[in-house]
């Protein structure tokens, strides 16, 4: 007899509206700060080093924990690690909202950063654990991965009404009455679900060793896109890759490892985290660049520039919920194969435009790549829960996470150098006459940099650097666009040579 799936009811699909309010307070919390920085900087006064702390630490912290809070909560408890993250997200939140100094904020940082480990990889579980029918589940992670698309998106809008209104602080604060009711009705709607025989202990040593590996890994990757290439993040990239090499080794020689590194022997899970690795490079290095190319090439104020991103979040949140019930209809192998393709006209497109171009049809290309690859997104995490036991669905929900991460950092890194480079060629190309040397060089570092530079010149002189820079940024920007077609061009190969049947 064939055994019957059981079918969420009420209390699941109320679950999932709860769990998907964590995935909001995330994603304002990574944009939102940025909007404020301003007016903290007028207020507690950081320093330079201190600012860069009081922005980065959080994320570091993030993707640093990712596998160790997905083993966690796969030995004591996917709610039981959701509800403490929680707490300690609520608690660290109003010690941010009131720091009087900027050493406290980063300390209020850190904390929140390390308590937001727990959200992403806890929720996912408990989605899988929630949702056993396959259409069922391929729906709700859907609905909770738009959510965190939707967050990113109308967080600067949200956090630029607030900060209108209100202190640098209350951003902060947003984000505590979510987390409380998370508390309150976590116990009521949520499973608890340990797996029969989990230990409650934890190598420490494990931790150590992947915090150190992805610390080391962002550290790079990040200095690498503000800096360009140099010895300090190289070595941060390489002293990453050697201690992920002793973590993995420590894994195999384990009884019970943090990380099962046997999930990397099972075609589907590794096929699904290398989809959602080389999706997140696709979309986010272009992604990256639209703010900095409305407000710089475009002249939109900070707002303006937030509302004209919220219709590709709509695109994204669109592409992901029909994506499951496409790939059900078309197959995932032919389905993947045409979004893909889609993603890679658009990409190309996008490298023909030029200033000339009007912004609705910029964008429009961007929203087309945006939905070609963001059902990689859905149907990766979803073949991810699905292909690994029950007992590892934190540390799978882990992985896919911080290949998400690792794809977002790549992706930003890879990008920014390639505008760098194509920017500071196609500014010396288009050089005008009569620009002094020391002008011309501090032009050279961007396009915001090469407007100060204008304003010591000459106003003809001045307007024909300013429209050099803005030619320049945007070959930058059109060679982007052929970075991401070549990745979204390697996605449909592997889906080809991966993905069975249709």
């Amino acid at each position: 007899m064939t055994e019957t799936v059981p079918r969420a009811g009420a209390r699941e699909w109320c679950g999932l509206a709860l769990l998907t309010l964590p995935l909001l307070v995330l994603a304002f919390d990574v944009s939102v700060l940025y909007l404020a920085a301003p007016q903290l900087a007028a207020d507690l006064a950081p320093s330079a080093t201190q600012q860069l702390w009081i922005l980065d630490i959080y994320g570091f912290l993030i993707a640093g924990f990712l596998l160790t809070m997905g083993s966690l909560g796969d030995r004591i408890g996917r709610r039981r690690l959701l509800l403490i993250g929680g707490g300690a997200f609520a608690a660290a939140s109003v010690l941010a909202a009131f720091a009087p100094t900027a050493e406290l904020l980063i300390a209020a940082r850190a904390v929140l950063g390390v308590a937001g480990a727990t959200l992403m990889p806890s929720t996912l579980a408990l989605i899988s654990t929630m949702f056993r029918d396959p259409r069922q589940r391929s729906f709700a992670i859907a609905v909770w991965m738009t959510t965190f698309s939707a967050g990113v998106a109308v967080g600067p809008v949200i956090g630029g009404l607030v900060l209108q209104h209100f202190w640098w602080g209350a951003v902060f604060l947003l984000g505590v009455p979510v987390m409380l009711l998370l508390i309150a009705l976590g116990p009521v709607l949520l499973p608890e679900h340990v797996e029969p025989g989990a230990r409650g202990k934890i190598d420490l040593v494990s931790v150590a060793l992947s915090l150190a590996t992805m610390l080391s890994l962002v550290y790079g990757i990040k200095e690498t896109v503000a800096h360009s290439p140099g010895v300090l993040p190289t070595v941060a990239v390489v002293a990453g890759l050697g201690l992920g090499v002793v973590f993995v080794r420590r894994q195999r020689r384990m009884s019970d490892p943090m990380l099962d590194i046997s999930l990397f022997t099972r075609r589907p899970f590794v096929s699904a985290v290398s989809l959602m690795l080389l999706g997140t490079v696709a979309v986010n290095g272009l992604f990256y660049l639209v703010p900095q190319y409305l407000q710089l090439i475009r002249g939109s104020t900070a707002l303006e520039a937030g509302l004209w991103m919220v219709p590709i979040a709509v695109v994204s949140v669109f592409a992901s919920l029909l994506a499951p019930k496409l790939a059900r209809l078309l197959g995932p192998r032919l389905f993947l194969s045409a979004s893909g393709l889609l993603a890679v006209a658009a990409c190309v497109a996008v490298a023909t435009t030029d200033l000339t171009t009007a912004l609705p049809v910029v964008l429009a290309l961007v929203g087309a790549a945006v939905f070609g690859v963001a059902p990689v997104g859905v149907l990766g995490t979803d073949l991810v829960v699905s292909s690994v036991p029950s007992a590892r669905a934190g540390s799978a929900s882990a992985v896919s996470e911080t290949a998400g991460e690792l794809g977002v950092g790549v992706g930003v890194a890879t990008v920014g150098s390639l505008v760098t480079a194509v920017y500071a060629a196609g500014l010396a190309d288009r050089m005008p006459a009569g620009v002094p040397a020391e002008a011309a060089s501090a032009a050279g570092e961007g396009v915001a940099a090469a407007m100060s530079a204008a304003g010591t010149l000459p106003p003809g002189t001045a307007g024909q650097l300013v429209e050099a820079a803005k030619g320049a940024f945007t070959d930058g920007f059109a060679a982007a666009g052929l970075f991401s077609a070549g990745v979204a061009a390697v996605i449909v190969v592997l889906v080809l040579v991966t993905a069975r049947g249709r």
